[in-house]
């Protein structure tokens, strides 16, 4: 990592940032992911930390309204998004497959202050540029780059230059107050050039949400920008003009670069849409199998989470993949993959969070209780810092003996090509995970009465007391509290009994149910 100077006691330019900070599970969040209404305070402002946290906590109740959007099945016809306004010309609402891969690049480079004390992030570039806009388009990008600048550069120190630094791809989201997201994927990295410089960042802002895809392009991006800033603008033009990939899908890129010719870039969408932006190998690389199922039986409850770490790319990657454990269910809480320093005050918060914060703050999130911190470093000393004391036993037993028992052929993979075993991994570990949720509340279906007048009813009282294991029951009352259940029923309840027969959640039901027919008829 970078070497670093004095610390920031000044937010510059975050006047607007205000509604604008914030990520979600893509299935999930993971938003950056925090949605709502906030002003920056400088660390160690007592006053301000008390008062960030009073308009952290008014703005929760109309956060939660803003988030209740609806629940996706993978394989359904993917949602449409309200797009902005690119090049002057309305980009019309159109399927996830077809549609733009990004909606712009900046580069954001760090250069010294007026003073010449420390350096701070600024756009140097953008495409495509949007020269007429309305006044409120205009107040709404300064605001969305304001946000971009913070999240690329979240450490809220000053930098030194330097003359070897590691490059680094992480991702984020901005999450609007009516609840909506776009995904910003970030590469780090040293320009070209000789003697000590500052990094930059390159961010590629999309409503798409597709890490490995976006970690390709940022490859071909670092190619050219070594050779030649302006190389950059032909290869980002040739892949606005192309049509995003429907999933398991390619698309290709033709791309001069000089003295090497035309090349062709392969651009592949992963088959299981749902888990394209996640990869749960950089999970089970921090965290053994169990600490895995006490970390999702915290966030199954909708708890406070906060996740340590030296390295951005861990946290993003980290979080992501927590949130995306509780598929065909939302994270409707804060998720944010990297708190900037500035916004730390965010872990005071008394509602729920999944949180990724970099180690050298450790300091100021330790004096937390009532949540569970979790180190996520290569040379921890222990994996929980803070706990509540009951993550081990608030999944039922034999469940987390099946989910163990699941997660183990992970290791049958560990020889596969390094490109399939990401896919491969994701496979076995979502399906551990979704077994768990068939098994705790896969007959939510025939507990939904429906009339012809009106929206279905949801017999919550009845659907969990038809469960025949005790601590399997126990586990759910708890569960069906929950915001994310909450949302669940409340999109069931709207639907049409016709409308329920479809999605990878309900076919795992079919299946489980068919298996356990099969059985009893044996016996």
């Amino acid at each position: 990592m970078s070497e670093v100077v004095t610390r920031r006691r000044k937010g510059v330019g975050l006047k607007n940032f205000k509604q604008r900070w914030s990520e979600q599970p893509k299935e999930n969040l993971a938003t950056a992911d925090v949605p709502g209404k906030r002003c920056a305070t400088p660390p160690g402002d007592d006053d301000g930390r008390q008062g960030a946290l009073k308009r952290f906590s008014a703005m929760w109740p109309s956060f939660r309204k803003a988030r209740k959007d609806k629940i996706k099945e993978p394989d359904l016809a993917e949602t449409r998004e309200n797009l902005p306004v690119m090049d002057n010309v309305p980009i019309q609402p159109r399927r996830v497959s077809g549609q733009y891969f990004f909606e712009y690049l900046v580069v954001v480079s760090l250069k010294k202050n007026k003073d010449g004390s420390n350096y701070e992030p600024q756009i140097t570039y953008q495409f495509p540029k949007r020269d007429v806009m309305a006044k409120y388009q205009k107040e709404e990008e300064e605001k969305t780059l304001k946000a971009i600048t913070l999240f690329c550069f979240p450490e809220g120190i000053s930098w030194a230059p330097l003359t070897e630094y590691h490059s680094e791809t992480f991702s984020f989201v901005l999450t609007e107050i009516d609840g909506s997201r776009r995904n910003g994927y970030c590469r780090r990295l040293l320009p070209g050039g000789r003697g000590a410089r500052p990094p930059e960042a390159f961010c590629i802002i999309s409503s798409l949400a597709c890490f490995g895809l976006f970690s390709k392009i940022f490859d071909e991006v670092e190619k050219r920008r070594q050779i030649s800033m302006a190389l950059i603008y032909p290869f980002m033009q040739k892949l606005r003009e192309a049509s995003f990939p429907a999933p398991g899908q390619t698309v290709e890129i033709k791309s001069f670069i000089p003295e090497s010719g035309t090349e062709i870039i392969h651009l592949t969408r992963p088959l299981d849409s749902w888990l394209e932006h996640v990869n749960f190998c950089t999970l089970f690389d921090c965290l053994t199998n169990e600490e895995v199922l006490q970390v999702f039986a915290a966030a199954v409850l909708e708890r406070r989470i906060i996740f340590i770490a030296e390295e951005l790319g861990t946290l993003s990657q980290v979080l992501h993949a927590v949130a995306a454990l509780l598929y065909p269910f939302t994270w409707q809480h804060t998720f944010i993959s990297i708190v900037p320093e500035i916004l730390i005050d965010v872990v005071m918060a008394p509602t729920p969070y999944l949180l990724g914060v970099q180690k050298r703050l450790l300091d100021q999130v330790t004096d937390q209780s009532d949540l569970l911190l979790v180190d996520l470093s290569k040379n921890k000393e222990k994996t929980f810092l803070v706990t509540i004391g009951d993550e081990d036993s608030i999944l039922p037993p034999k469940l987390q003996a099946e989910i163990l028992d699941a997660l183990s052929q992970r290791r049958k993979v560990s020889d596969v090509e390094e490109a399939k075993k990401v896919e491969e991994v994701n496979r076995v570990v979502s399906e551990a995970f979704l077994h768990f949720f068939v098994r705790t509340v896969g007959h939510y279906s025939s507990y939904v009465k429906y009339s012809k007048e009106g929206p279905g009813v949801f017999e919550k009282r009845r659907f969990y007391k038809a469960i025949e294991s005790k601590t399997t029951r126990h586990f759910v009352k708890k569960f069906i509290q929950t915001q994310m259940f909450d949302l669940f029923v409340q999109e069931l309840e709207q639907q049409q009994p016709s409308g329920q027969q479809q999605g990878i959640f309900h076919r795992k039901i079919t299946e489980y149910q068919k298996k356990k027919n099969e059985k009893t008829k044996k016996h």
